[in-house]
């Protein structure tokens, strides 16, 4: 896993909101636009320098379409990262169905296996 690429995704995708409206809406085109238009560009927002070596894992590319967030944290993507775009995708649907931190319930619960044991490294 290129934990750098995926964390890149993450990050990018969340504090943008025509990419994250994109990335809701249908996963696998963003994903492909972004890894074209921006995820062989070093750094955030520069077109200075480009890279020919980082691509997805079908692994991670699966995980970053279903949007699955064990998947994702279980291969080492840094929790926060994938904790805060799935709120920004899911936390208004899942309030308004069930009531507030809803999402973040459902998401501690889906990690409550990691309770007590070493979390996935996060180190690149």
């Amino acid at each position: 896993m290129s934990k750098y690429y995926v964390n890149k995704f993450l990050f990018q995708v969340d504090r943008d909101p025509e990419l994250l409206a994109a990335y809701a809406s249908d996963p696998d085109a963003l994903i492909e636009r972004w890894e074209q238009e921006y995820g062989q560009w070093l750094g955030a927002g520069h077109r200075v320098e480009k890279t020919s070596w980082l691509a997805f894992t079908d692994q991670e590319r699966r995980a970053l379409r279903d949007h699955d967030y064990v998947a994702l944290f279980e291969m080492g993507a840094h929790f926060f990262l994938v904790l805060t775009i799935y709120i920004a995708i899911y936390d208004e649907e899942y309030a308004t169905r069930i009531g507030p931190l809803a999402f973040q319930r459902e998401y501690a619960a889906k990690l409550s296996g990691w309770l007590g044991k070493e979390y996935p490294s996060v180190q690149v």
